[in-house]
């Protein structure tokens, strides 16, 4: 009987062995390579470090603006003339503090409306908004029925800065006034925040907020926008919805800012509902005329004129 033999160490080296040359150089080669994969690693993490932030949100690129003022306008409700003096202001505004402005058309968002009330569009648009400029990091919706008077005052210094947001946060009060069992939380800080909006003297007032682009942004406005709220059939619709959003999500609330009305929200003096001291004075950065398109005895153009050419007189004069 045969047995195999274990295979045996030859002395001589098989044909195709590589020298000791070929295995130094070989070598050299795998560690250049391995040199440059770490450098490029470190690239692509560099960069992503320098695009987004810790939180989600995309940093502001080098010529992007960090603020984007976002404006529905209603084509079939307004005259042309009215909607160039809104569009004409907004530009005037954010070409003075190097912001960038979205006027979106109200019947783009037709399809998304349904048979609801229009207003909701402002949901889809400051969506839409944020979409369209993934880089800047403040939204700024404005209410098509509003006006910048005050074209000296940054967003930054005004509102936007820790130290000046910190003063201005109202905290410990009721969420929908006068008297809401819910309240703001005493314990945030401006680094906390994602939505500054102020409040008229019923409710939350979405015709003029702040949002920070990120993902709790993207988390409020597909919660707001849900069927099931706007199934709800809410007197105040957008607004209602809401007030009932942020008082009753804590994760909501711990993102929302209050700020005095007249901040970003001052309304004018023919418009009811305002918070108290939340009437437009002289010096305020906005105003606006609440309620002009719905009350059949004011005019949302001639309230507009006066404000305009106070405007316009004022840019002249800087």
């Amino acid at each position: 009987m045969q047995f195999a033999l274990p295979p045996r160490k030859s002395p001589i080296a098989p044909p195709y062995a590589r020298s000791s040359g070929f295995s130094f150089q070989r070598r050299k080669q795998i560690k250049a390579v391995a040199i440059l994969s770490a450098a490029l690693l470190a690239v692509f993490f560099f960069l992503s470090q320098l695009f987004y932030s810790s939180t989600g949100t995309p940093a502001a690129l080098i010529g992007t603006s960090g603020v984007v003022i976002v404006t529905v306008l209603d084509r079939t409700l307004y005259a042309n003339d009215y909607l160039q003096k809104i569009i004409q202001n907004r530009e005037d505004y954010a070409r003075r503090h190097g912001y960038t402005n979205f006027f979106a058309n109200l019947s783009d968002y037709d399809s998304y409306l349904g048979n609801g009330p229009r207003s909701w569009a402002i949901v889809p648009a400051v969506r839409h908004a944020m979409a369209s400029h993934p880089s800047s990091k403040y939204f700024f919706h404005l209410d098509a029925n509003a006006l910048f008077m005050n074209p000296t005052l940054s967003l930054e210094e005004h509102l936007l800065d820790k130290r000046r947001l910190e003063s201005l946060m109202r905290k410990d009060v009721p969420v929908v006034p006068p008297d809401s069992i819910i309240k703001t939380f005493a314990h945030l800080r401006p680094d906390d925040i994602d939505l500054i909006i102020t409040t008229d003297s019923e409710d939350l007032n979405p015709g003029s907020f702040v949002l920070r682009q990120g993902d709790f942004a993207r988390f409020l406005l597909d919660t707001w926008f849900d069927p099931l709220y706007r199934s709800y059939n809410f007197a105040k619709a957008e607004t209602h919805s809401l007030d009932h959003i942020a008082q009753w999500h804590p994760t909501v609330l711990a993102r929302l800012a209050l700020v005095p009305q007249r901040i970003i929200n001052a309304f004018s003096k023919d418009s009811s509902g305002a918070a108290v001291d939340g009437t437009y004075k002289d010096g305020d950065l906005v105003i606006r005329f609440f309620g002009c398109n719905t009350d059949p005895k004011r005019s949302c153009e001639r309230e507009l004129d006066a404000y305009y050419n106070v405007w316009a007189k004022r840019l002249k004069k800087e």
